[in-house]
């Protein structure tokens, strides 16, 4: 079984709003809403998860009553890595595999919430974007990490935008940070992560270099650029203002 994680800490500084980040309106709902209905079509087996922190939790409950999910709280909003590590404790002992997603990416459909954890395999699987361009809207995705892939084409990593270089920054496949991981796997090697990157942040992404420096492969999953769009300033907020019913 697998269980689903949502990450919804993020203060929403940028948005501008008093709200949570995953609260602010997208056209009236909650933008948190629109993931957690998607899911909620997949009727999963297991209560998906929603990472919060100590000051939203409350208002992020009050604002989605109407789901069936667990609440768990970062104490410390110390980077993604950190943010599912907390859910350790919480995680039905069922699942095998833990699926993570971001609270802020309203656009994720069923099919790919249903689909991308039943054609996951071994211990990592990432869903990926390749862009044509970073022009017009879709410049919204210049400042995602870069998928770094070595000469026989597969996955070695990550690497986030404030850390790449300039070359790195022409790839044209960036990560939308979504994630499969098996369940075990991912506690047994979370601690492997350090926050020695110019965010000073435990980065999920690093799991992937992880995993392949012990020789798996990881899995990759396409989609396309509006599906994986996710909103983190008012300018995005109205990129995908035009997106909901596109």
């Amino acid at each position: 079984m697998t269980q689903i994680i949502i990450m919804a800490a993020g203060k929403g500084t940028r948005m501008g709003s008093e709200l949570p980040k995953v609260l602010v309106p997208l056209k009236g709902r909650p933008m948190l809403d629109y993931l957690l209905d998607s899911i909620s079509k997949t009727t999963p087996a297991l209560k998906p998860i929603v990472i919060v922190s100590p000051d939203n939790k409350n208002v992020i409950a009050a604002a989605l009553q109407k789901y069936d999910i667990q609440y768990v709280i970062q104490e410390q909003q110390l980077g993604t890595g950190h943010a599912v590590a907390s859910a350790h404790d919480f995680i039905d002992p069922q699942a095998t595999d833990i699926f993570v997603l971001n609270g802020d990416h309203p656009f994720y459909k069923p099919e790919t919430i249903h689909s991308f954890p039943l054609k996951h395999q071994g211990v990592v699987s990432m869903i990926t974007l390749i862009l044509p361009n970073f022009s017009d809207w879709r410049s919204v995705f210049y400042h995602w990490g870069r998928i770094i892939r070595g000469k026989d084409n597969n996955v070695q990593g990550i690497k986030e935008f404030k850390d790449a270089t300039d070359e790195e920054k022409e790839i044209l496949e960036v990560n939308p940070n979504c994630f499969c991981f098996n369940k075990d796997w991912f506690f047994a090697n979370i601690d492997k992560v350090h926050d020695d990157n110019k965010a000073h942040e435990f980065y999920l992404t690093d799991m992937v270099k992880i995993a392949f420096a012990a020789g798996h492969h990881v899995g990759i999953w396409n989609i396309e650029p509006k599906e994986a769009m996710g909103i983190n300033s008012p300018e995005e907020l109205q990129i995908a203002e035009g997106l909901v019913d596109a």
